[in-house]
């Protein structure tokens, strides 16, 4: 989600064991899908947990296939178009945030130490306003 230039991050507590190692890097917010759930109603539960605001979901942005230990996943990036409910997140507003989230903010994904690293390259803001096909990257 992106707001006058900056992307909304979250730099995570470190609650799982891969972050007891690392938690330094901004991520997106978000997480993984209930069995059985849709992907639109999975973006707006796992958004609305972590910020307290529910989000509007535009177009698929984005798709990331990684491996991370023994399991392959795919992440959905997707644009959140209404920005600027989010400029003032009140974490102990949240089911999870509190208990996940070390900081959130709108930060220079250019600048920052951010995850995954195509997000520092890749023209976000046009993308986002553009027409332009998903958009594939395999990590």
């Amino acid at each position: 989600m992106l707001h006058d230039g900056k992307l909304l991050c979250v730099r995570l507590k470190p609650y799982k064991d891969h972050l007891k190692r690392d938690n330094s890097y901004w991520c997106l917010p978000g997480g993984g899908l209930d069995e059985g759930e849709a992907l639109i109603p999975g973006v707006e539960r796992e958004m609305l947990e972590e910020t307290g605001i529910k989000p509007v979901v535009g177009n698929l942005l984005y798709v990331q296939q990684f491996t991370h230990g023994e399991k392959d996943y795919l992440e959905f990036f997707f644009h959140i178009t209404n920005s600027e409910d989010y400029v003032d997140i009140d974490l102990s507003k949240t089911t999870h945030g509190l208990e996940e989230i070390e900081e959130i903010g709108f930060i220079d994904p250019v600048t920052s130490h951010i995850l995954p690293k195509f997000l520092k390259t890749e023209a976000l803001t046009e993308h986002a306003t553009s027409k332009a096909p998903v958009k594939i990257f395999s990590a």
